[in-house]
């Protein structure tokens, strides 16, 4: 009896381990996106938005630039493009992404408080892809929101 015991034991701590080791801290999927897009996406005021293909070499954090002039505003992009991209790593050129009216959304409380909250999704994100820069910059944008 005791031995069976002593074995089951082992047997559930060899698990947990391999359990824990097969568990990377941070791992993000689609579905971490998925997840984030679902909680703030109804929020997001969508009248007014425009469209942008992406070219070769294009960045959202460019894009992003070049249309808002704040690098920090990718989030919103993909928000709005939830349907074409689902992680900012994988645009590519020819896909259409919906670019909402920044104003108007930062002028009504609630996608105003849903940009804030995929800011601040998207930094745990960058923290957790080692991109600890860009994971400060976005934090600092969303509490100025």
């Amino acid at each position: 009896m005791r031995k069976i015991a002593l074995f089951a034991v082992l047997v559930v701590g060899v698990m947990l381990i391999v359990s824990c080791a097969s568990m990377t801290s941070g791992e993000v999927n689609d579905e971490t996106f998925r997840r984030i897009y679902s909680r703030y996406s109804s929020d997001l005021i969508l009248d007014g938005a425009t469209q942008y293909t992406v070219r070769g070499g294009d960045t959202l954090v460019n894009i992003s630039r070049s249309l808002y002039h704040d690098p920090y505003y990718y989030p919103v992009i993909m928000l709005a493009s939830r349907d074409v991209v689902l992680d900012p790593d994988k645009i590519q050129p020819g896909m259409v992404l919906t670019i909402p009216d920044l104003q108007r959304n930062m002028a009504n409380a609630r996608s105003r408080a849903a940009i804030k909250g995929v800011i601040e999704d998207c930094a745990r994100i960058e923290d957790d892809r080692g991109r600890s820069a860009t994971a400060a910059g976005l934090r600092q944008h969303a509490q100025g929101l």
